[in-house]
């Protein structure tokens, strides 16, 4: 009896202590971004904010009682390796939630596997196909496309603005940026008269935008790409003398551009989230606290400039964070429920309101136009 006692006290010690290191396990955030590469642009500042926010929370005690485990791979900005980096979060490595995807190439390419395998998934990329269809598993913080479209056209109507040229990037971000402008044009009293594209990796786009100030009726031109391929096309647009107002989409909106662009960068607009011009914002501005907080903290961390794309990691890690509290559990699908109710979520985006027909939660207000005066963003509106 006393041998089968012993045993038995064993077991429960056994047991307690199992239970015991599983309460204690980390809570495992998998991320898959660009952080070398064409979209190392947006992807390095994403790395640094998701690292310094997990530290921060793990000092102040974690989640759920636990740490949080970043589990980060680099795609290099190609589709192909986020595909396969995100099987090895999902079944080697057993993440509770995914937040990433650098472009929008890249998070279509991890959509299929955490919508068969149900694992919530928060992107950082831009354009709408991202959440429109609804996917079930699939949420993102940026501000889409076609909300960049509209935001340009509205204020290009403003300046008396009707006819326009479309420059876009070949890439998944910049031809779903010319569809969705060539879906929103028409509504808001635009017409695209001349299109042409360039590819991420080219260098000079001279001839596409020759063609634009040879053609009479051009009276703005707008460009949709990321990285450094919108800077170059600035550069050129400058070099070729043209004089008509220039605008691009908010794949652009960091200090990087307006470094890449240097002076030629004078004047342009675009719409981007309020963090770019945190400074400039209204006391009672909502979000003035939020990306003052996030500005400094990055800038203190790291000893260089912010960028809206690290903003969009900071929204897509509290987002989740935030899901886990109210859920009570890292259960998958309890998880993906209440990052589905997120509501009056003030993040460097913008306030998020989702629901089941809306996984991005932004309406247009989230945009501010800003345009760049001696090398510095002005808010516009």
């Amino acid at each position: 009896m006393k041998h089968s006692y012993k045993h038995w006290v064993a077991g429960i010690a056994l047991a307690t202590l199992s239970m015991t290191a599983t309460a204690a396990d980390p809570i495992k955030i998998g991320s898959v971004l660009s952080a070398t590469g064409p979209a190392a642009f947006l992807g390095d500042p994403e790395v640094k904010t998701m690292e310094m926010y997990v530290d921060a929370i793990n000092k102040s005690g974690g989640v759920l009682g636990r740490q949080l485990e970043l589990i980060h791979y680099d795609d290099g900005s190609d589709a192909n390796k986020a595909n396969s980096f995100t099987k090895r979060l999902i079944y080697d490595d057993k993440v509770d939630v995914i937040v990433g995807g650098t472009t929008t190439g890249s998070t279509m390419s991890m959509v299929p596997l955490v919508e068969k395998t149900g694992v919530p998934f928060i992107s950082l990329a831009g354009a709408i196909v991202i959440i429109d269809p609804v996917k079930k598993w699939v949420f993102k913080t940026p501000h889409t496309d076609r909300m960049a479209a509209e935001k340009v056209f509205k204020d290009m109507k403003k300046q008396g603005i009707s006819k326009i040229a479309l420059l876009s990037e070949t890439s998944g971000f910049g031809q779903s940026g010319k569809k969705e402008a060539e879906l929103v044009a028409g509504d808001n009293g635009i017409q695209i008269v001349i299109e042409e594209s360039y590819g991420p990796k080219d260098t000079d786009m001279s001839p596409q935008l020759t063609k634009m100030k040879n053609n009479p009726d051009v009276q703005a031109v707008f460009i949709f790409g990321m990285g450094q391929g919108p800077a170059l096309a600035t550069r050129n647009y400058r070099q070729l003398g043209i004089k008509l107002p220039l605008y691009h989409a908010h794949g652009v909106a960091s200090e990087e551009f307006i470094k890449l662009a240097g002076d030629a960068a004078e004047g342009v607009r675009l719409p981007a989230a309020a963090l770019i011009v945190a400074d400039k914002l209204a006391d009672s501005d909502p979000q003035k606290a939020v990306v003052t907080a996030y500005s400094n903290a990055f800038k203190e961390r790291w000893k260089t400039d912010v960028s809206t794309f690290g903003g969009h990691a900071y929204d897509g890690l509290m987002i989740a964070v935030d899901a886990m509290k109210r859920a009570g559990t890292t259960d998958k699908a309890k998880v993906r429920d209440a990052i589905e109710q997120t509501h009056g979520y003030i993040g460097t985006g913008g306030v998020v309101n989702m629901s089941a027909t809306d996984h991005m939660g932004l309406d247009l207000s989230a945009f501010r136009m800003v345009e760049i005066k001696n090398g510095d963003w002005t808010l516009v509106d």
